[in-house]
This record gives C-alpha cells, structure tokens and sequence, in this order.
C-alpha cells in the first residue's frame, strides 16, 4: 500500500468514526427547551376553561385555584397512562424563554387510565396523588392562546396542546 492510499484509507475510517460520533451525541432541539418567547401574556387572558382533544379539561379561575379533569401526565410521566381530576392552584410566570403557567394538583378526586398499548396492569405505577405540570404559553396563526407541555420521550417533541373552551 502507497503513502497516499494510507492517507486515503486513514481519512476514510476517520470520517467514518465522525459520522457514528456524530450521530451518537447529536441533541434533540427539544430536549433543551428554552420557551415560546411570548412575554405579553396577562393572568387575566389565561384564567378560563380549557381543552384537549382528549377529553381532558382544565379550569383556572382568576383567584389562583383550578380545577383539573383527566390531565395525563408531561414527559415521561405521560407513557404511565394514568389521568387526573381533582383541585390545586396555578399561577403565571415569567421566565428568559418565555411564559410559562404552572398548575399544582393539590387535591386528587378521581384517576382513570388512559389506554395505550405501552400501558400495561402490571407496569402502571401508582399514579401520584399531587402533581405538577409546566404548561408553555403560545399563540397560534391567529394570535389565539394555547398552553402545551411536552409529552413521552423528550426526543420526539410530541405537545399536549390546550385551547380555550368555547365561551371563556
């Protein structure tokens, strides 16, 4: 073998172990979070009913206390499969990235599970009697208020998207 197909085959397998390095410490844009940017937000805009698709609804009154029906858990706590009904408190916040409402279950009144093929009777932890969820603030194309978290795995970026109940 010849100085140059050394060179050649050397460079190769280096470029080859930077691809496989690459790969293996790449970062999911949503795995560091940072927020919306949104900054203009009122508690006064945020109090009111919310909802999802699935049946989970969420209302924040203008004293800081809330009411939960069947909110499923954020992040990892979501592939649990359990949902939450019950009363706490919330309240909005400001941070760098943007704003953010945090609601506390204080007070659990009823579970139910959510059923998920990933869920099953003997993996399903206890599902918490408190709780605490971070809910970012957004707005869609039409400058409308949504609250989402992020839910599962960090890396697929899948949201838990609240809007406001019709009426609020």
């Amino acid at each position: 073998m010849t100085g140059g197909s050394r060179l050649r085959a050397w460079g190769a397998t280096l470029s080859g172990l930077m691809v496989v390095l690459a790969t293996l410490t790449a970062c999911n844009p949503y795995q560091y979070y940072e927020g919306t940017g949104i900054h203009d937000t009122t508690a006064a805009e945020v109090a009111g009913g919310w909802k999802n698709v699935e049946e989970t609804r969420v209302v924040l009154r203008k004293d800081g206390t809330a009411l939960f029906e069947r909110l499923d858990g954020q992040d990892f706590d979501f592939d649990d499969g359990w949902r939450l009904s019950g009363k706490g408190t919330w309240q909005l916040t400001d941070d760098d990235g943007g704003q953010v409402v945090r609601l506390a279950l204080t007070a659990r009144t009823q579970v139910e599970s959510r059923s998920t093929s990933t869920v099953t009777a003997t993996s399903t932890p206890e599902p918490p009697s408190t709780y605490a969820w971070s809910f970012y603030v957004d707005r869609d194309q039409n400058d409308e208020l949504q609250l989402f978290f992020f839910y599962g795995d960090p890396d697929t970026g899948n949201t838990y998207v609240m809007t406001r109940e019709t009426g609020s």
